[in-house]
């Protein structure tokens, strides 16, 4: 399956400049997705981070794991209409640096869930041009 950003709106209650997803690449609901973000070289967080040397912010790369997995859960009927949560981070490695004007790939797929609960961990991985930049695990509540 396959989603552009305008697609995406229907699934997720984000949106810009906080939707950072540009499209789903693949996705099997409920189980994983791959995703792509744009670092759009004009976002003026890259005016202070840093000026002689802009880079993407670590906590953005965070979050776009976070929604690579959002995409996949909200897929879902269980969870269709819910605002995701997120409630942690788990073993963040940051890699290499992401620079702006780049596309990254991201990589998420469920590895736990609580069903009870609502609660699910998942594993994701960021890709910068074929090179992993970043890894970690993200645990969201779908409320």
């Amino acid at each position: 399956m396959k989603l552009n950003q305008e697609e995406l709106k229907a699934i997720t209650p984000l949106r810009e400049p906080m939707l950072l997803v540009t499209a789903v690449e693949e996705m099997e609901p409920g189980q994983s997705a791959i995703t792509s973000f744009y670092v759009n070289p004009d976002w003026d967080i890259f005016k202070g981070h840093f000026p002689d040397e802009p880079m993407l912010p670590g906590v953005y790369t965070i979050e776009c794991m976070a929604q690579a997995a959002i995409m996949f859960l909200l897929s879902t009927e269980r969870y269709c209409g819910r605002k995701p949560l997120l409630l942690g981070i788990d073993k963040a490695k940051f890699m290499s640096k992401v620079l702006p004007g780049t596309t990254l790939k991201i990589h998420a797929k469920l590895t736990k869930e609580r069903l009870e609960k609502a609660i699910a961990t998942c594993s994701a991985e960021v890709y910068d041009n074929g090179k992993l930049a970043a890894s970690g695990e993200i645990v969201l509540a779908m409320r």
